[in-house]
Formats: C-alpha cells, sequence, structure tokens
C-alpha cells in the first residue's frame, strides 16, 4: 500500500481548475491521473497523449499493469485511460469514443476519469449510461472515476478497492451507479 500525498492531489486539481485552456485542464487531470494510478504496485506509466497510426484516435494514457497482489492483480495487463475535466458530466458520445477505442484495440477494460461524472440515469440507463451497458454486452468493462471520488483516495489500497466495487456495481446493475 503507498499513501497518496492529498497536498499533491490537491494542487492538481487546483492547477486544473486555475488553468485558461482546455489543454491546460486535462494536462492537469492527466498528471493527477498519472500520479495516483502511477503510485499502484506494478503499473508503469507506458504511453500518453498517442495518437494512432491513422491519426483518427488518441489515447490520453496507457498503462502497463504487472498484476501484482498488493495492486490491480485483477484487472488485465494493458489499461487504457480517457481522462475529461469537464466542468459538467460528459456525454454519451464522449464514452462511446471512449468504447470504440476499447474495441478498435480489442481489449476489455479501460477507466474513464471524468471530473464530473457521465450524464444520465442509472436506473432507467440514459444517456452515456446506456453506451457502458451496450459495451457489457460485447465484453468491455468500462469504470468511470470522478474527481471527488479522487479527492477522498488516500492510499493505493482505497483505489484498488474502488475500481473493484466498481466493477462489481457495473456486473451486477448493468450500468454506472
Amino acid at each position: 500500500m503507498a499513501t497518496l500525498s492529498l497536498a499533491k492531489i490537491s494542487g492538481y486539481v487546483a492547477q486544473g481548475q486555475a488553468a485558461t485552456t482546455t489543454k491546460g485542464k486535462g494536462d492537469a487531470f492527466e498528471e493527477l491521473l498519472c500520479y495516483v494510478v502511477g503510485k499502484v504496485p506494478g503499473i508503469s506509466i507506458t504511453r500518453r497523449n498517442v495518437l494512432n497510426d491513422a491519426h483518427s484516435e488518441e489515447v490520453d494514457i496507457a498503462f502497463f499493469n504487472e498484476q501484482k497482489l498488493k495492486g490491480f492483480f485483477f484487472l488485465p495487463n494493458f489499461i487504457l485511460a480517457e481522462c475529461k475535466n469537464w466542468s459538467k458530466p460528459l456525454g454519451s458520445i464522449e464514452v462511446n469514443w471512449f468504447d470504440t477505442k476499447l474495441k478498435n484495440r480489442g481489449l476489455s477494460f479501460g477507466i474513464l476519469f471524468a471530473a464530473n461524472g457521465i450524464s444520465g440515469e442509472a436506473a432507467e440507463r440514459t444517456a452515456a449510461r446506456d453506451v457502458i451497458s451496450n459495451s457489457l454486452k460485447e465484453g468491455r468493462d468500462i469504470v468511470v472515476i470522478t474527481q471527488d471520488e479522487l479527492m477522498a483516495i488516500a492510499t493505493t489500497d482505497q483505489l484498488c478497492q474502488l475500481i473493484k466495487e466498481k466493477i462489481c456495481d457495473l456486473k451486477v446493475s448493468g450500468t454506472v451507479i
């Protein structure tokens, strides 16, 4: 278990809030996520902001997971993460685009870091939540983590537990709760 610095996390959040451009806001959020996830045992950040050969898709962060027992042993080796530091919940178009990136790479798992969550109602599986529900039918799990959830995490064990619970909720309810 690694302890996370609340001061460092708060600093990245403040940097993102103070940024005057969309890129600045996004860069601060990516740094925050690299810091938090990068502290998990067995995780390495392998690529950031990489375009595919056709320049039609960009991957925000790619993590390699060595599946350490005190880390993400329950997740696949390769994990894509999409980072959206938006002031409102992400809509279905943005969530669908991330799902498409996973699908195009044959990946079964991805983390969507959406500062203010995603659109739709969980009970009705509407808007962006419908996209996540549909991805389950094709064998892809998308976990959504918000800025507030990141701010509440003090250790990597808590992050691992949060992701386990989100995967369980996703499998049981069929969408993001």
